[in-house]
């Protein structure tokens, strides 16, 4: 794999002081974390955290209320077409047009890229056959599973190499072998130490596998960010998995306990 497009500073990713609101409601609060070269960060919430509008602002499709966003020194809101061309971007739902084939959206994305066609034929050829696309490659985009199409959407987020990788639960759907390649390729694709990726997941389990740092997030606040080791000295226990140190920082350990409590009187 080459290093994709030209990058200004070496950080792929800074984000200071973020917030992102919704009329009167604050979905992200002050939020700072930064994505070192080589680095694979983990965004970690519960539903409504605030993981998806991070990234939609960081991708640029919501505005941030107060806050800077910079892609390899390149700012979100003032530099948007130098950011975009070095973000592979896989959505939470499905951004895909139903009626055409994978074959014609992946035509159409490494247009929108300006690839060049005979590297993005090869390209899409080595994904396609990777993720084991050939069969549904013609296939109307409607027609397809949820898993085929996720898969759909992480070979556009990679068709251009890009030195950053937004994924929103990008895991989402995917078989068993698929989420192998997936892990081992994200670990595969940082290895050269230029190129960082985050990517927000509800799995603590691949979380802890694969992350070089974590972030929690709870109702858009950083509760914690560090290594797994890192994490455990925040006051959870020594060998507490990251779904326990999740639950511990974000105050949700007592009230599983008093749910169970609650459901075993009825």
């Amino acid at each position: 794999m080459d290093a994709g497009p030209a990058t200004g500073s070496g950080i792929p990713l800074r984000v200071e002081n973020l917030s992102v609101a919704y009329g009167e409601r604050t979905a992200v609060d002050g939020l700072s974390l930064d994505v070192r070269p080589g680095e694979i960060y983990g965004l970690l919430g519960s539903n409504g955290a605030g993981k998806s509008s991070t990234i939609k602002a960081i991708v640029g499709l919501v505005r941030p209320a107060r806050g800077t966003i910079r892609v390899f020194g390149f700012d979100v809101l003032t530099d948007s077409l130098a950011t975009k061309a070095r973000i592979g971007y896989v959505p939470e739902t499905s951004m895909l047009y139903e009626a055409l084939t994978p074959h014609e959206f992946l035509e159409f994305v490494s247009g929108v890229r300006r690839l060049d066609p005979e590297r993005a034929t090869a390209r899409t050829r080595d994904l396609v056959t990777a993720f084991r696309l050939t069969e549904e490659f013609d296939e109307p985009i409607a027609s397809l599973s949820n898993g085929t199409r996720q898969k759909v959407l992480v070979v556009a987020a990679l068709l251009h190499q890009p030195p950053l990788l937004v994924l929103d639960e990008p895991l989402n759907h995917l078989d068993p072998r698929s989420l192998r390649l997936m892990k081992d390729l994200l670990a595969q694709y940082v290895r050269n130490g230029t190129r960082g990726v985050l990517f927000s997941t509800h799995a603590m389990e691949i979380a802890e596998q694969l992350c070089h740092r974590v972030g929690i997030l709870d109702h858009g606040v950083l509760r914690g960010e560090g290594t797994l080791a890192s994490l455990r000295e925040r006051g959870a226990e020594g060998d507490a998995s990251l779904e326990e140190i999740f639950l511990h920082l974000t105050q949700e350990d007592e009230g599983v306990r008093a749910a169970l409590a609650s459901l075993e009187k009825t």
